[in-house]
């Protein structure tokens, strides 16, 4: 399934809808068989009701809350994002190379074609769409994120492209030390993962480094997962324009969607806002000119009750939930906890 870019760089319609879906059907990635980082498979399929919703209107932030007619919350709806947090089969993510910590969530994050507003749940769309991505049990951004983590085994195209597998963050840098923020270097985008080019909306053509294939840092892991594999559309540059921009700053204050928690430059005292599949930053490297400088997923509290989160880092070398050089947490006097900036629904 899927073929690699044409020779004017430019995807092929057959990658371009192979991309939009998650890639669901190349190389049988609907499996849950990786329980060296996340369970063998979701727990019991959990009912889907046919209709008899009930909507509910919820402010800070605007969304629309559907729940079930035994008052079960079905899903979140956040004007102005295409996220939809959707309940589905609980699931359990760990890793044990970094962490103890484990998050067992029932959250499925999928993206909608275009941003919620308030009346959707009225529309045709909405009738039709709503029973199927309630039932869906192909890979949603949870998954596809994972398929990048520690110990991930290789998935390929049928015409050979790795499009998954574990993914590094980047080279090492000559002269660092080993225990140093900058011991491996960022720069890799999803293009230098995949080993591609790859020629952006504008015309703009992205070529591929050697050394970083198979690597993404943190803002070229959310390109990766949003853009690449759930179809988010991408830019190239740092500036404005349609979709992700290219780093952390620059996805923090102009991808779309929306902003959850403002940046005051400095931890925030309340965050329970935050849902899963919400992008959080961070401020860890002192110095920086545009202040915000990392970027990660929240999954949601772990069981300790701690908000996790998900990123590509230096120090684990490549996307992890675990505690390596910082606990991966939002809350309490740790390195990412301090470095806590911000968070945004896309």
């Amino acid at each position: 399934m899927g073929t690699r870019p044409t020779p004017s760089g430019r995807p092929s319609r057959r990658q371009v809808l192979v991309c939009a879906a998650g890639l669901a059907s190349a190389g049988a990635v609907t499996g849950y068989a990786w329980h060296h980082f996340r369970s063998d498979a979701p727990d019991s399929d959990v009912p889907v009701p046919a209709g008899g919703y009930r909507f509910e209107r919820r402010a800070a932030p605007a969304r629309t809350v559907v729940r079930a007619a035994d008052d079960r919350v079905l899903a979140t709806f956040t004007d102005g994002a295409r996220t939809a947090l959707l309940t589905g089969p609980t699931r359990t993510w760990s890793e044990p190379r970094t962490t103890s910590a484990v998050v067992r969530s029932d959250a499925w994050i999928r993206l909608m074609g275009s941003a919620w507003s308030q009346g959707k749940e009225h529309t045709r769309w909405f009738r039709e769409w709503f029973p199927k991505a309630l039932a869906d049990r192909s890979p949603d951004a949870f998954a596809v994120a994972f398929q990048y983590g520690d110990g991930a085994p290789d998935l390929h195209t049928a015409s050979g492209l790795r499009y998954g597998g574990n993914a590094r963050f980047g080279p090492r840098v000559p002269g660092q030390s080993e225990t140093s923020f900058h011991y491996r270097d960022e720069k890799s985008d999803f293009y230098d993962y995949l080993g591609v080019p790859w020629t952006f909306p504008d015309g703009t053509r992205k070529y591929p480094e050697k050394e970083r294939y198979g690597a993404v840092d943190c803002s070229g892991f959310m390109r990766l997962v949003w853009g690449y594999r759930m179809g988010y559309p991408m830019h190239a540059t740092n500036n404005p324009g349609i979709g992700l921009p290219r780093r952390a700053y620059a996805i923090a204050t102009r991808a779309p969607g929306v902003v959850l928690i403002p940046n005051t430059g400095r931890p925030p005292a309340d965050f329970s806002q935050l849902l899963p599949g919400d992008l959080v930053f961070f401020a860890i490297d002192i110095g920086r000119p545009h202040g915000i400088d990392h970027c990660g997923i929240y999954l949601g509290p772990d069981t300790e009750g701690r908000p996790r989160f998900y990123s590509s880092r230096s120090r684990a070398n490549g996307p992890t939930m675990g505690d390596l050089a910082g606990r991966a947490t939002l809350d309490g006097s740790g390195f990412y906890a301090q470095g806590f900036r911000m968070a945004r629904r896309l």
